[in-house]
């Protein structure tokens, strides 16, 4: 699943803060989603939480992944409705707030068009880039307008039409693990499941949560990053980029995220493109959509809406191919350098 490499998790000593004494610094880690999470918190209960971590992990995979056959989503694929359990409705229901906002730049039906580039569970008969006249047919099943929500049941009202959650369902993960840290009492964590991340409090220096983040060097043409730290008050991060999952056809790169409009996957300037929200889910529901607006859209879009509480940084190519960054005003606050 996609995203900026984000340079890692900034903790440094082993202090516990004057208001907790007896607090320790704990960190879970493993894999799961195709990736790998981080759990990181500061507190005075040290019962270990394991076992709950990747129970929540198999609770929502059982829901969003399409790599388990009896899932819900895979379910839904199969009969073209299915009753949503609590995490799949939540996601479905984000996700067609994210096609609205977005003008439709946002869309989980895309899955057709997924598969047919190669990004999906199972791979098409040919590689590279797909004939023009099957991604006509598959653009014919794309469009969350094919989708209606009667209480807890999803139904498609045209044969054929298909989801993909894995847009949006790793920041709705990282959201979820951050409230059950909450729920235990728990203040001070940060959560990071494949470059995706939300924070909340402080770490065991009693300092605002920091992550490294990848920043190109000046006048780099090669794409040799420096690290550059953004700290996260409560917030959310996501990134979208071009560098994890693609194929390359002659000069030309195409990266896994697909326009819903033209069916045709992202090869633009653009390397990434990360943003920083008031939650993860809401960061990782518009990271794909700013990534093919383009950077002067895509900051304008932020500027336009602050209701949604978007800070962006792009990183590109301009057209002597220099890697560059631009970000929104709001960005500055969260940088250290």
């Amino acid at each position: 699943m996609k995203k900026l490499l984000l340079a890692g998790i900034l903790l440094a000593g082993l202090g516990a803060g004057a208001q907790q004494p007896a607090a320790r610094l704990m960190a879970y880690e493993g894999k799961a989603q195709g990736t790998y999470y981080i759990v990181k918190y500061v507190s005075a209960d040290t019962t270990n939480l394991q076992s709950s971590i990747d129970s929540i992990f198999r609770v929502i995979d059982a829901s969003l992944s399409l790599y388990q056959p009896g899932s819900a989503i895979n379910r839904f694929n199969r009969d073209g409705k299915v009753q949503m359990d609590e995490h799949m409705q939540k996601v479905v229901e984000k996700a067609l707030f994210a096609n609205r906002a977005t003008n439709g730049l946002f869309d989980i039906t895309v899955q057709p068009l997924v598969y047919l580039w190669g990004f999906g569970v199972t791979k098409p008969s040919f590689k590279g880039v797909p004939p023009a006249d099957s991604i006509k047919r598959a653009l014919k099943l794309v469009g969350s307008r094919y989708l209606k929500i009667k209480g807890q049941e999803l139904a498609a009202t045209k044969k054929g039409v298909k989801i993909d959650c894995n847009g949006i369902a790793q920041g709705y993960t990282v959201d979820v693990l951050g409230r059950f840290l909450e729920q235990r009492g728990i203040e001070n964590y940060l959560v990071d499941v494949g470059g995706e991340l939300c924070a909340k409090g402080s770490n065991q220096q009693n300092k605002t949560w920091s992550v490294g983040i990848e920043r190109p060097s000046p006048g780099d043409t090669s794409y040799e990053p420096i690290q550059g730290i953004v700290r996260l008050p409560g917030k959310g991060i996501a990134t979208s980029g071009n560098y994890r999952r693609f194929f390359d056809q002659g000069k030309t790169r195409y990266a896994h995220t697909i326009d819903p409009k033209s069916g045709v996957a992202l090869h633009n300037h653009i390397i990434s493109v990360t943003l920083i929200a008031p939650d993860c889910f809401t960061a990782d529901a518009f990271d794909n959509p700013l990534i093919l607006m383009g950077v002067t859209k895509g900051l304008q879009f932020v500027e336009q809406h602050p209701e949604y509480g978007l800070a962006a940084l792009y990183i590109y190519r301009d057209e002597d191919g220099v890697i560059k960054e631009a970000f929104s005003n709001n960005f500055r606050q969260y940088m250290e350098y």
